[in-house]
């Protein structure tokens, strides 16, 4: 295989309408599967906490998404679940898929609000049977190897802790929800793909629309508002920076000046869906710094010859360790300086948990959505190259499925498939479903953004 830079015409893929919406008897089917899921691994109870920063957990499962306060779902399996909500999200509850009742508990509310309405936690926790010798599932967000360590407020676990008492127990239960393997949120439903299909028509389309409008002299303040960001739930802060600010990563734009010759990246994210591009703001080799005019043969190329390998070597039954293979033979060399995982799960978090580690023997599964995640930190002049994009796995009969209920998505999924294997050179497997507008589009002079890279 070799990979050039070559004059490519990126069609437009369209993006959808009308959001996919999760219907409540989804919401009902994954609650019942989580309360299954629950008693099976031997828990009395469960609490989920969620606050705006770490809210995906409880919105899969309940459709309710807290907003400045934090939240807790109190689950037991003889009774509709508890929803804890503060002064100002109260009334959000009655509004959320899932049938619940809810309670307002304003310790979660904000600081200096009323605190003179609401139950001790410890007598809600007591009335929901959560007492001596109970056996607690706690979760928040993320997973320890410890599953006596916890990452949600202490307040609560500690509350927890009293009401089971000493012949009780209280765990670290993320894995029921967010195991790379076979949590229940990395397989999803069609309509859930669906929706990030949705998402990422609407990212990726915004992330075209910067690294085709770019100009010298904007401020990256105007730069950032040509992602067209709609008011969507993100799933990361909107991120833009030039300059030697960029390499720094995750920065939000300020009013400073995009210069001609600077480095330059961007990431948009909401609910199922990130992309980021990055790159020089130049035409051409010679623009760029000197001593880095080599910037596309020294780290373009390689890079994306490691992602054409990764993108091909994806499918149903594939092992993150051969995965994870791929882009250690191709960029292992210090100077690229990959050190995250290669590739990740994604859902309404950008980072839901990632089966790509050497050693892996996690298979890729029907129903999982996955970002295309491989980030050089080179530390050096020549910065850094970027593809991100989201994808999604599907057997036949999944394939079958989304095609019947979505014929729209399913036709800009087939269109970015042949685009990606007839004009960017990558042959993908069926299993494979693109969700971006930009599939595999690598333009590293971003004032000439119709020249990318392809592999032949």
């Amino acid at each position: 295989m070799s990979v050039r830079l070559e004059h490519v015409e990126l069609p437009d893929f369209g993006r959808a309408g009308t959001r996919p919406e999760i219907a409540p008897d989804i919401y009902g089917a994954r609650f019942a599967e989580f309360l299954r899921r629950v008693v099976a691994a031997g828990f009395g109870a469960a609490v989920v906490y969620a606050d705006r920063e770490h809210s995906a957990n409880l919105s899969y499962l309940s459709g309710f998404d807290p907003r400045f306060e934090e939240a807790l779902l109190v689950v037991r399996p003889d009774d509709e679940p508890l929803l804890l909500t503060g002064n100002e999200c109260v009334g959000m509850g009655a509004d959320a898929p899932l049938p619940m009742r809810v309670e307002l508990h304003q310790e979660f509310s904000l600081p200096g609000q009323p605190r003179d309405r609401s139950r001790p936690l410890a007598e809600v926790f007591r009335d929901e049977g959560i007492g001596p010798g109970t056996r607690v599932a706690v979760l928040g967000w993320k997973e320890m190897a410890d599953t006596s360590r916890m990452e949600i407020p202490a307040w609560i676990v500690d509350a927890l802790k009293v009401s089971a008492g000493a012949d009780g127990e209280v765990v670290n239960a993320n894995s029921l929800l967010t195991d790379a393997a076979d949590g229940m949120r990395v397989i999803n439903e069609i309509d859930q793909l669906a929706a990030m299909e949705y998402a990422a028509t609407r990212t990726s389309s915004g992330v075209r629309d910067l690294v085709f409008g770019i100009e010298p002299g904007m401020r990256e303040d105007d730069a950032v508002a040509l992602l067209g960001w709609d008011g969507s739930p993100l799933s990361c802060h909107l991120m833009l920076s030039s300059g030697s600010r960029a390499s720094l990563g995750l920065l939000s734009p300020t009013d400073r000046t995009i210069d001609r010759g600077d480095r330059f990246t961007t990431a948009f994210g909401t609910w199922g869906a990130l992309n980021c591009r990055a790159g020089f703001v130049v035409g051409d080799a010679t623009e760029l710094p000197a001593g880095i005019a080599d910037y596309v043969e020294r780290l373009v190329e390689p890079y994306f010859a490691a992602i054409v390998d990764w993108y091909e070597a994806l499918h149903v039954g594939q092992t993150g360790n051969a995965l994870f293979d791929i882009i250690d033979r191709h960029l292992g060399d210090p100077f690229f300086g990959i050190f995250l995982n290669p590739g990740h799960q994604i859902h309404l978090d950008e980072w839901v948990n990632s089966p790509v580690y050497a050693g892996s023997e996690i298979e890729l599964a029907s129903g999982m959505a996955m970002q295309v995640d491989v980030i050089p930190a080179t530390g050096t002049e020549y910065f850094t190259t970027n593809i991100e994009d989201g994808i999604a796995f599907l057997d036949e009969p999944g394939r079958d499925t989304f095609a019947a209920t979505y014929p729209q998505a399913w036709d800009r999924v087939v269109a970015r498939r042949t685009f990606m294997r007839e004009v960017i050179g990558i042959d993908l497997h069926d299993d494979v479903l693109p969700f971006s507008n930009i599939p595999a589009y690598l333009a590293p002079y971003l004032l000439d953004p119709t020249r990318a890279m392809v592999a032949t």
